[in-house]
């Protein structure tokens, strides 16, 4: 049986708090904390080890990272906490800040997607379990923003949709679920993504989080 995920959410805004925490809740979370700022969030998220803090960026005191800050300091800490973080607008440095050290165990989310509850919840799932979730709109944005000739503009455009499912955390299945094409496709060409990207089967490297990481930082 698979152990309840701890959350502790972040969230200045109390009926927004409060709906997320319901969410979640309903969803089968274990909500063990909430925090209205930087501070207490930052000290709940340690005190009881949850396996995913949600946090939105923007929170007292500053009112400017003051969330996301608080939220990687207890990664920081503790490793095996998952971190997604919640944004009102589009803030790619923000998004690059968070995978700075990798992909695992993190995810940013526009706001806005709490409404699309079975998207949202399944993004804190992923998160919760040490994967990623980055928000399809982000993607698809700083992939429209790429100027450079990089070593992913090497990819077929189909290649480059299985990448860009890669980037928002979904598995092989998942991708294939989404492009409608069969798993064994879906290898294939995230094969020809590694060959392309010049990423070499290693014992110590994890190549799904590197090639995503070189889409996010070549965009």
């Amino acid at each position: 049986m698979t152990a309840t995920r701890r959350v502790v959410v972040g969230e200045d805004e109390v009926l927004l708090r409060e709906g997320i925490a319901r969410l979640l809740t309903e969803a089968g979370f274990d909500v063990v904390a909430q925090a209205g700022d930087a501070d207490d969030l930052l000290r709940k998220g340690l005190a009881h080890r949850p396996d995913l803090v949600i946090a939105d960026i923007n929170m007292p005191p500053g009112h400017g990272d003051d969330g996301l800050r608080a939220a990687l300091e207890v990664r920081q800490q503790r490793p095996e906490t998952g971190v997604l973080i919640l944004s009102q607008y589009f803030e790619e440095r923000y998004a690059l800040d968070l995978i700075a050290e990798g992909a695992d165990g993190v995810g940013y989310l526009l706001k806005e997607r709490v409404g699309q509850v079975e998207t949202f919840v399944d993004a804190a799932a992923r998160v919760a379990d040490g994967r990623s979730a980055l928000d399809p709109d982000l993607v698809a944005r700083m992939l429209g923003r790429r100027r450079r000739t990089t070593a992913i503009d090497l990819l077929s455009p189909r290649e480059l949709e299985v990448l860009a499912a890669m980037a928002e955390g979904m598995s092989n299945r998942g991708i294939g679920r989404t492009l409608m094409i069969s798993q064994p496709v879906v290898e294939k060409h995230i094969t020809n993504i590694f060959q392309k990207l010049e990423l070499a089967p290693a014992a110590d490297e994890h190549r799904r989080v590197l090639a995503v990481l070189s889409y996010l930082r070549e965009t």
